[in-house]
């Protein structure tokens, strides 16, 4: 089961941090993804991390801007998104697979989504 969570009103230039805790699964065995899906469209990669963190992987729309982190004792993976924009806004959703995909589907478990809303 996965637990998003840190979700909410930002503005143009500002940041968020999410998290998404993870419990009944092997943390450590799963490369942890976070996806975003805005109102109308499909549900797309953001940026992923792998088993013990030494490799992320990001969409090019946020590079230079949000950081994957994960902290395996802890079982939670975050997302810090900095100098956000109005177009990052959307849901965000956690995921977990055993290996990297830069595709929604495959994942094997997915947290409830938090809701992103970035002001201009």
């Amino acid at each position: 089961q996965l637990q998003a969570s840190g979700g909410g009103l930002a503005q143009a230039g500002g940041s968020l941090r999410l998290s998404c805790a993870a419990s009944g699964l092997t943390f450590s065995r799963y490369v942890m993804g976070w996806f975003h899906q805005a109102p109308g469209k499909e549900r797309e990669f953001v940026a992923a991390i792998s088993w013990i963190g030494d490799n992320t992987f990001y969409d090019d729309s946020v590079k230079g801007r949000f950081t994957i982190s994960r902290d395996n004792a802890k079982m939670t993976v975050y997302l810090q998104m900095n100098s956000l924009k109005p177009e990052d806004t959307a849901v965000y959703y956690c995921a977990a697979r055993t290996h990297l995909s830069y595709y929604p589907g495959g994942y094997s478990y997915w947290g409830q989504g938090t809701l992103v809303t970035v002001s201009s």
